[in-house]
């Protein structure tokens, strides 16, 4: 039998029982994606991990009309970007955003995040218990820090949110790709404005950047707006569910701050995903597991069950902030390592080590098994987090 993507995930913080069943039987499977096409899921650390730095898998496809398709999102369902030139593309792009997501960079930014964090919470406070957590801290946040970042109004949210919203649909290719050429035009926009009048932000760096062409800013600023706030809003609802059904973990993190770091990266390694993961083309014939993958296969690098293989997590099902086990997979490896990994981990800090001094008594306002996980966009997360202090 070969199954099918999405898989049932019962439990929003455990992986679907059925993809500890795969793995259990070996790393790399045929299965069908949400669309029905066929595709290799890999679902072992080492074999993940290899396979992200690996030059014979890439985003792009020989024959992009007569590729397999991981989802109708216009976004990530299908192959990107030019076979031949993909390499160098992407070397360029890199190029031009890393300098502006350095660590010391977030660093010197942090003060700005965790003021914007207070806010937040002060706001929380002043509305009172209950509350939805994910309106109150998981999609603001995310969405200032980005919007002062590349200089986007916040005032402008409800308009970019609601096209970062259809790009990301996962059933609907029509509205993703109209949610795509809506964002695109917006940064367009968006760059004909810092054209007149520049600020102190990435999308006016990039303009006064040689050689680059207007289209190509657009394009990838709002690859950023996407990618700097979407996957952020998740992780920061995710996590805080994390700590609100571990309570000696809460615990723990109020008598001793500093063990934030360590709590962040199990946050970000833990959540259970519904399969899936990252998905790649091959550009040549490769050996794993038992199996060839050949030339414009469609291969799914697992990367949340890679963080819950037990070969290279220890009960891996154990939120636990003190490991010392081989890094997560959750922003990739090797060449195409996430940009905003800086970004993100210095908001999850400041945003949960905020939340937890200010808010000691806070839980869950409902049972666990009343949350639901959205199945509807590429990056999921939880439809609304309720707590009560």
């Amino acid at each position: 039998m070969t199954h099918r993507l999405p898989f049932d995930q019962p439990d929003p913080l455990a992986v679907p029982p059925l993809l500890r069943t795969l793995q259990e039987q070996g790393t790399i499977h045929r299965i069908r994606t949400r669309v029905g096409d066929d595709a290799w899921l890999v679902t072992g650390y080492a074999e993940v991990r290899s396979l992200l730095d690996d030059g014979r898998l890439g985003r792009s496809h020989p024959d992009p009309s007569r590729a397999a398709r991981s989802g109708e999102s216009a976004l990530f369902g299908g192959p990107l970007g030019n076979h031949e030139t993909e390499k160098a593309d992407h070397r360029r792009m890199r190029s031009l955003l890393q300098p502006h997501f350095t660590p010391g960079r977030m660093r010197a930014f942090r003060g700005r995040v965790e003021a914007l964090t207070a806010n937040l919470l002060n706001e929380l406070e002043e509305h009172g218990s209950p509350a939805d957590l994910n309106t109150a801290l998981a999609l603001p946040l995310p969405i200032l820090v980005i919007c002062e970042l590349l200089g986007v109004p916040y005032a402008e949210r409800t308009r970019f949110r609601e096209w970062t919203q259809a790009a990301a649909d996962v059933h609907d290719r029509s509205r993703s790709e109209q949610g795509l050429g809506e964002l695109f035009a917006y940064g367009q926009e968006l760059v004909a404005r810092k054209r007149r009048d520049p600020g102190d932000d990435v999308i006016s760096a990039l303009c006064a950047t040689q050689g680059v062409p207007d289209d190509e800013i657009a394009m990838l600023s709002m690859a950023l707006l996407f990618a700097g706030h979407e996957t952020t809003v998740v992780q920061i609802g995710l996590g805080a569910l994390l700590l609100l059904t571990h309570h000696d973990q809460w615990q723990a993190l109020l008598k001793d701050p500093a063990m934030i770091p360590g709590v962040v990266e199990e946050i970000l390694r833990m959540p259970g995903k519904n399969g899936g993961g990252i998905p790649r083309y091959a550009h040549a014939d490769i050996e794993i597991g038992g199996v060839t993958i050949q030339v414009g296969d469609l291969v799914m690098l697992d990367n949340g069950a890679a963080n819950h293989d037990p070969s290279a997590f220890p009960a891996p099902d154990r939120f636990d902030a003190t490991r010392t086990t081989p890094p997560h997979l959750s922003f990739g490896h090797g060449a195409r390592y996430c940009i905003g990994a800086p970004l993100a981990r210095m908001e999850l800090q400041v945003a949960f080590s905020q939340l937890v001094l200010r808010f000691p008594q806070m839980r869950l306002a409902v049972p666990v098994e009343e949350l639901r996980l959205r199945a509807d966009i590429l990056t999921g997360g939880l439809d609304a987090l309720p707590v009560t202090w």
